[in-house]
């Protein structure tokens, strides 16, 4: 592999803001220091631009097999890179379901000869396929994926015998999409009374409501709690679910984490009535008051990771009525810069969040040698250009679906460079795939 040396870069890591050059070589991170020399056969000048530990993404969904229609691993891979996120882990939720160990393999195998970016996918658990999922080795796979409400796919598990005793086995973290099914549907009778087919998307806070949320997240921190599980609660979008998490420990001491996701942090109830079901996503985007207390919630380390939950749809699906609009938002490639706009207002630092969006997903899931820009360690980074505008446009959406709720609008930043694996994947507007991603290893006691 070629030897890079970026020169006069602003680095963000590990709490702290700081002037260095970074030499990389045979896809790592080998020095760290000001006035470097050596030689290297490129170099990057980073005067004006700051260097993060590229955004590790814990929950995807990349549509491969089986909905390549909407997406795939190597498009929306693609959009990662472009976006500043150098890894991610998919979810099972594909056709067929990832829920055996050797469909499973099949979508490591797909991703090694197609993804840009580094790649883990997620061992899917259903009611009867107890004995495969404890298969799964925890050192070359990320965690086993739990729905515990329904969403996209058929991959509700509802048995509770069959939840004590995944959350009494498993060896490895166990993440969990919480909203419980019985609510959603007692919900969703309330409002066919009373609008029948036509029911207004701007009622889908209600249908999937604060309820369902908090329900089904009680049930799984109590589980958890009772077989000491490695619990990570994805996507929570509640201020009531924030009571369940604790923030009086370090992180690498908890049992227990949870994720907030980009759009729930932007979008409020009130983005319904000029995006629509563009926002339809499961669980539900709700009133203000949510967003403003997910957002304390970040801050004061009740939520340790930021993730997307990238669902891409086509444009046609997404535009049927509110009972046939699938859920799901296409996120990945513009999650750096929405949070990045979030600290041109003053409301979140750089490093706390490169510690949301690297440092916590490497820790929470003990990712091997990445998150952090300590030499040594593969070299996942990204050069972003605070002060450089980008306006989102059919012609820069990397998406196979083409579309984003954010067409149109203008980012205060610009990623320039993206680095996987110590390859320069990605490097103002241009795409380098001649060589595509590592699978993620994890360093874990098994």
């Amino acid at each position: 592999m070629k030897s890079i040396l970026i020169k006069n870069a602003t680095l963000v890591n590990k709490g702290r803001v700081f002037q260095s050059d970074v030499f990389i070589a045979d896809g790592r991170i080998q020095k760290i220091g000001i006035d470097l020399t050596e030689k290297s056969d490129s170099k990057i000048d980073a005067t004006g631009l700051h260097l993060l530990p590229g955004v590790i993404d814990d929950q995807v969904h990349f549509r491969e097999p089986g909905l390549t229609h909407k997406a795939d691993i190597y498009s929306e891979a693609r959009a990662a890179v472009a976006g500043g996120t150098t890894s991610f882990m998919e979810m099972p939720n594909t056709v067929p379901n990832a829920t055996t160990q050797e469909l499973l393999e099949e979508k490591f195998n797909r991703a090694a000869e197609t993804s840009l970016a580094n790649y883990s996918f997620f061992m899917g658990a259903t009611n009867d396929n107890l004995d495969e999922v404890l298969l799964t080795n925890g050192a070359t796979v990320c965690g086993i994926k739990i729905f515990m409400g329904s969403s996209t796919g058929n991959m509700l598990v509802d048995n509770v015998e069959v939840l004590e005793e995944i959350f009494q086995k498993a060896r490895l973290p166990i993440a969990v999409h919480c909203e419980d099914e019985q609510t959603i549907r007692d919900n969703l009778k309330i409002y066919e009374e009373k609008y029948g087919d036509d029911i207004p998307v701007e009622c889908h806070p209600e249908i999937r409501s604060v309820a369902a949320c908090f329900k089904s997240s009680f049930m799984a921190v109590k589980l958890a709690e009772k077989h000491n599980t490695r619990l990570h609660i994805l996507h929570i979008s509640t201020e009531e679910e924030l009571a369940l998490f604790r923030n009086d420990i370090p992180l690498k001491e908890k049992r227990i984490t949870a994720e907030v996701c980009v759009h729930h942090l932007w979008f409020d109830k009130s983005d319904y009535a000029t995006l629509g079901s563009q926002i339809k996503c499961n669980p539900a985007v709700k009133e203000a008051r949510h967003k403003k207390a997910l957002f304390q919630g970040l801050l004061d380390n009740r939520l340790d990771i930021i993730a997307t939950d990238h669902a891409p749809h086509l444009w046609e699906e997404k535009q049927a009525s509110y009972k046939k609009s699938p859920s799901g938002v296409p996120l990945v490639q513009h999650s750096l810069q929405m949070m990045l706009e979030f600290y041109h207002d003053g409301q979140i630092s750089l490093e706390r969040m490169v510690e949301k969006m690297s440092h916590a997903p490497a820790e929470c899931f003990q990712v091997r040698e990445r998150g952090f820009i300590r030499e040594g360690y593969w070299a996942d980074l990204v050069l972003v250009d605070l002060n450089k505008p980008y306006t989102v446009s059919k012609e820069n959406i990397y998406y196979k679906c083409n579309w984003s709720p954010f067409e149109g609008k203008t980012f205060r930043s610009s990623v320039t460079h993206t680095i996987v694996s110590g390859h320069v994947a990605f490097e103002n507007g241009r795409f380098d795939e001649s060589k595509t991603g590592e699978r993620l290893l994890f360093d874990r006691p098994l």
